[in-house]
């Protein structure tokens, strides 16, 4: 049996992460765990939105990707994950269970396709506002660079040949956890 894989999408808002994990989980047969949903669940139970709320969905997605690895399943976890503290969640889970994670990392090269997305976008997600051009330039200004191996995905590139080069990837690493 091949040991879990926790595989870490990072991207800004409407960089198209959540798209290209989509397509990784059918390839796989993997669960996607998205914490803006997390989030949005979290304000509907009745918690005002605020730094907690976001903070409480990363925790929350890490403790059901930690459930999943427990039981040698894979999981793909879809955050921006732009700042350290977002990261280390991440690197700490994989850590506790022998692995290193496989980190896809979503860019658009295209400003004026990644605005686009941002303005036709309707997530419909309870309490949380859509993520305006401002909002995104913000959070690139507080972005970190992953300091683990990582793969750059730029989904302004043909979406099918990104998904592929993202299997590709995970699949040597995974090799190279093996060997």
């Amino acid at each position: 049996m091949r040991r879990p894989r926790l595989i870490v999408m990072s991207g800004l808002p409407g960089s198209g992460k959540s798209t290209i994990a989509a397509g990784i989980a059918k390839h796989l047969k993997l669960p996607v765990l998205s914490v803006d949903p997390i989030e949005s669940a979290i304000i509907k139970a009745g918690i005002a939105r605020s730094f907690e709320t976001g903070l409480a969905a990363y925790l929350v997605a890490e403790r059901l990707a930690d459930e999943q690895l427990k039981l040698a399943n894979s999981v793909i976890i879809d955050a921006v994950n732009a700042e350290e503290e977002g990261k280390d969640v991440w690197r700490g889970l994989a850590g506790r269970h022998g692995l290193e994670p496989i980190v896809l990392d979503v860019v658009t090269s295209d400003v004026a396709l990644h605005q686009g997305r941002l303005l036709s976008r309707v997530r419909g997600l309870h309490g949380l506002d859509e993520v305006t051009w401002d909002m995104v330039q913000a959070r690139q200004k507080a972005a970190t660079e992953w300091t683990e191996p990582a793969l750059r995905i730029d989904s302004a590139d043909d979406l099918e040949a990104n998904i592929n080069a993202a299997l590709r990837y995970i699949e040597a690493r995974s090799d190279d956890e093996e060997g």
